[in-house]
This record gives structure tokens, sequence and C-alpha cells, in this order.
């Protein structure tokens, strides 16, 4: 690089060029560019380096000063360079402030939120023509307001129980329809939907687009989410946003976002910032994840670990299965050879012995049962018989019988001229009372 203390810098492969509409620009030399920025013209300007040294040399000349303001974004992960947003403690303003080894051990320990004084010069990086304010020094001076606010508002949600365990819904595993919240033609929404469908393709998105930073973001995102949450299909609801600055993400810590997020009855995730960021949302939300790219991992199972899953089990099953039939195998060859299946008859032997005995023993005892039952039917029959008028008959007696029937045994009961019968030992005679003698 070389400098023209006359007509400015001209940069080796920078210098300045002149050109036409009917061929390429060619350079031009040093004595014949302006020397004042009033004296170019549409036909003579100034080529991008020479304007970008003029900058870098007028900021050169300005004073160092203390620049007052919150931390809004911090990085100071390098030893050599660090990084910092200051916020302006009461106008919507920030400054860009960058530091080297020693700026970076001092503001180290600093974080988001933090009110701070910083020292340091503005400058102009030349390749950029971007100005920054390169600090030497900081100075805590007391918790940033804004910080303050939130955490307030922390307190006073968490106390109403709006961050209770209690209150998380449980994310359906196999979701069919996500509801996703997200700005226009973000990366967050590429993030989500592509790394959702490589994971579970069967899976459809509602997709509502809302502003994810400045004034308009807390009602958008709340009108987003009482929309998807009133959507019978909507499974899940992700509220998503890529990277940015504490004040970029403000939004999504208003009163009425964490609200509305709480009394959402569809499980919702909020994928709000990197792994570093924090915003009320994610306490209020049924879960957090770290950025779009997790809440698609998680929202969701990977279809090639379910395959692997069913693979598994039906492994297991089937060697389960195959043992179990085995083991069954088994135990009916050890039956199949034992002697009582391999030789039936000698099972039965014993039981055939039994019944044989039984049979004798019930053949005689059925013998003993008819004689003694015999013998008695003899000796009643003998007994019936002595007692049978038939026997009175037998020996010459007759039964005399009146008209009616009934039997006579006393003659006063008969009259001279009453028809009887007399029944003999064989047959009956019918006659007449001639003479009745009581006596």
């Amino acid at each position: 690089m070389t400098f023209n203390t006359r007509y400015g810098y001209t940069a080796p492969n920078q210098s300045a060029y002149s050109s036409d509409d009917t061929g390429p620009a060619t350079r031009r030399r040093p004595d014949q560019l302006p020397r004042l920025a009033r004296d170019t013209t549409p036909e003579n300007p100034w080529p991008v380096s020479v304007v970008s040294q003029k900058y870098h040399d007028a900021v050169k000349r300005w004073p160092g000063s203390w620049v007052e303001g919150q931390i809004v974004e911090i990085n100071m992960r390098r030893a050599s360079s660090g990084y910092i947003t200051l916020r302006d403690n009461f106008e919507d303003i920030s400054i860009s402030v960058m530091g080297f080894r020693n700026f970076v051990a001092m503001a180290s320990n600093f974080h988001q939120g933090d009110r701070v004084v910083i020292h340091g010069k503005p400058d102009i990086w030349i390749k950029a023509t971007r100005l920054s304010f390169v600090a030497d020094d900081i100075r805590r001076i007391g918790a940033g307001d804004l910080k303050a606010q939130i955490d307030e508002l922390r307190k006073k949600l968490k106390g109403e129980g709006l961050f209770d365990a209690e209150n998380k819904v449980e994310l359906p595993e196999f979701p069919k329809c996500i509801g996703l919240i997200c700005a226009p033609q973000a990366r967050a929404e590429g993030d989500v939907i592509t790394n959702v469908n490589l994971r579970w393709p069967a899976v459809k998105f509602k997709v509502v687009h809302a502003h994810v930073q400045g004034v308009q973001c807390p009602s958008d995102v709340i009108a987003a989410i009482q929309k998807l949450d009133t959507d019978p299909e909507v499974d899940v609801i992700i509220v998503a946003r890529g990277g940015g600055s504490f004040e970029d993400l403000i939004g999504f810590s208003d009163e009425g976002v964490v609200r509305a997020t709480a009394a959402c009855e569809t499980p919702i995730i909020s994928a709000v910032g990197h792994e570093d960021d924090w915003t009320l949302i994610d306490l209020a939300s049924d879960l957090r994840a770290s950025t779009p790219t997790d809440a698609a991992k998680k929202v969701v199972p990977d279809v090639r670990e379910q395959w692997q899953l069913i693979a598994n089990a039906r492994a297991q099953m089937n060697m389960r299965v195959r043992a179990r039939v085995d083991n069954e195998i088994r135990v009916i060859e050890g039956y199949a050879n034992r002697p009582s299946l391999t030789h039936p008859q000698t099972m039965l032997e014993p039981h055939q012995r039994f019944l044989d005995e039984s049979v004798q023993r019930m053949q005689l005892g059925l013998t003993r049962i008819v004689d003694d039952a015999s013998l008695t039917i003899e000796k009643l029959h003998a007994s019936l018989s002595a007692l049978s008028p038939q026997s009175t008959l037998d020996r010459g007696y007759a039964v005399v019988q009146a008209a009616d029937g009934h039997v006579l045994d006393d003659a006063s009961a008969v009259s001279p001229g009453d028809a009887l019968t007399l029944t003999l030992k064989r047959g009956e005679v019918v006659t007449e009372a001639k003479t009745v003698n009581p006596e």
C-alpha cells in the first residue's frame, strides 16, 4: 500500500481507475484524481479505496472518549480480540466496541446487562469502511436497567407459578402437524423444516410468520401462538428465531409473550437464539431448545433410529420365540422318552389289576347280597302266606259278605232274608239268610 499526500491513499490492487461504457476500467494516476471531495464529479469520482482512506485519516484525528452504556452482547472467547455491543441507557441506539488482548483480559468477567463505561477511540476498518470503537479500558458502574427489569419480571411470573414444572405439557412422541412461528424468509424456518423432514418425513407444517424483533414482535408472536393453539390439527408449536444480541431478543421476554406461552394448551417449544442466549419464553415454554436445529431434533424422532428400534425389537421377539419353542420341544422330547409313553402298557397294568380285583370283589359282594335278599324274601313270603286270608279259606273256612260288600263278623248285623255272599277256597256262593241267631 502507498499513500500520496496530495491525492490520498492508493492500494496496489485498488488504484484509481477510469472507464467508459465500451471497455474495462483502466487505472488512473494519482495526479489525475480530484484533491478535494467538492472537486469530484460523475466523470472524475474518487475510488472506494480513496474514500475509505480519507475517512480513516479523518476519524484517526478524533480524540478518545469515555462512553457509558449497557452491554447487550459480548464475545470475549478469543484471547487476542473481543467484541461488545453497547446500548444507550435511554435511547434505542447501539455502538460496536472492539478491543485487543489487554482489553479482553479486563472485559472477560463482564456479562450481558452490565452497565459500564468504556474508554477508547473511533477507528475505520479500511477494508470494509466500517466504523468501530477501539477500546482500551472498561469499568462496571452497575447492573443494566433492562436486565434488572427482566429479572424483576421473571421473579414476578415465577411467583405466579407460570414456570412451574407441573404446568409443563409433555410433547407428543409422533406429531403429525407442527406449528412454526418465525420471521418471513428466515433461516430458522429452513433449518427447522429441513431437519424435521430429514428425521421424520411424514410430518407436515403450518407456518405463521411474525416479527421476531422490534416493537411489533410481542404482539405478532402472541397472535401467532393463539392462532396455532386453537388449530385442532396442530400437535406441537415451535417458536424459532436465530441468534442475535440481547437487545434483538428482548421481545421474547415481553410479559404478554410469556403469559401467552404459559397459557398455551398445545405443547410449545422455544428455539430462540443460540446456546448462550436466554429469554423468559424459555422458562414458560414446555421445552427449551438451544437452536432452531436443536428444536427440530427434539420435536420428532429420527426415522432411522425408529427403524433400528423396530429391528432390534423384532430380533428380540424372534430370539425369545425361538428360545420358547426350543424349550417346549425339549420338554416334549423329555415326556416322549419317558417309559410311561415308550411302554404305555406298563402304566396300565396296575390299574388293570385293580379293576380285575374290584370286579371280583363286586361279584362276591353282589352274590352275597342277592343270597341274603332271597332268604329274606322267602321268610317274608312264608309269613305272608301264613297270614293270608287265602290260607284260612284253604283250610275250609268261608268269608261272609253283606250285599254292600262288607265282611260280616256279627250275626246281629244280619236280618232274615238278607242276601249273603260266601267266598270259599275256590269260588263264591250267593245265598239268603233264613234264620238269624245272634248268640
